[in-house]
């Protein structure tokens, strides 16, 4: 087991090596506007997993996909070239589901603004129930006698 450090340095590394190769450029038209956004490398630095994003529509996130996929043996090759281990880890790539997740929660977080906004709304109209102070105050004597 390697130390958590030096694998959080590593997978650093590997996403600095990888995104700098994808920003010159790989000779697969297919590819499209990727954006490296994090590595996980596994305990024994064996195995690392490439968080990436893609600007566009489905389609081309597909086509994105399998440029990747076909290019992971020279994209693993430059991160040996690079990379000061015995070893070079495994690389796989891996949508990463931030943009989506991101939309998710801006729309709840617009259906929680309308619904406050509707709570708002019925609160000014609003009657209390009951009394107003619906706390028992000590009585006066005076009040208990007529």
């Amino acid at each position: 087991m390697a130390d958590g450090t030096r694998a959080a340095k590593m997978a650093d590394r590997i996403k600095e090596i990888v995104a700098r190769r994808l920003e010159r450029g790989i000779r697969d038209p297919r590819l499209g506007f990727v954006t490296i956004t994090d590595v996980r490398l596994t305990g024994d630095l064996q195995h690392a997993s490439v968080f990436y994003t893609v600007y566009g529509t489905d389609e081309e996130r597909a086509d994105s996909a399998a440029a990747l996929k076909a290019a992971t043996g020279m994209l693993r090759t430059e991160v040996g070239r690079n990379l000061t281990a015995r070893l070079t880890p495994s690389l796989e790539f891996v949508p990463d589901a931030v943009p989506e997740n991101a939309a998710q929660i801006e729309s709840l977080l617009q259906e929680a603004r309308q619904r406050d906004e509707a709570s708002r709304a019925l609160a000014q109209n609003a009657q209390y129930a009951g009394d107003e102070d619906p706390y028992v105050k000590p009585r006066d004597l005076e009040d208990d006698e007529r």
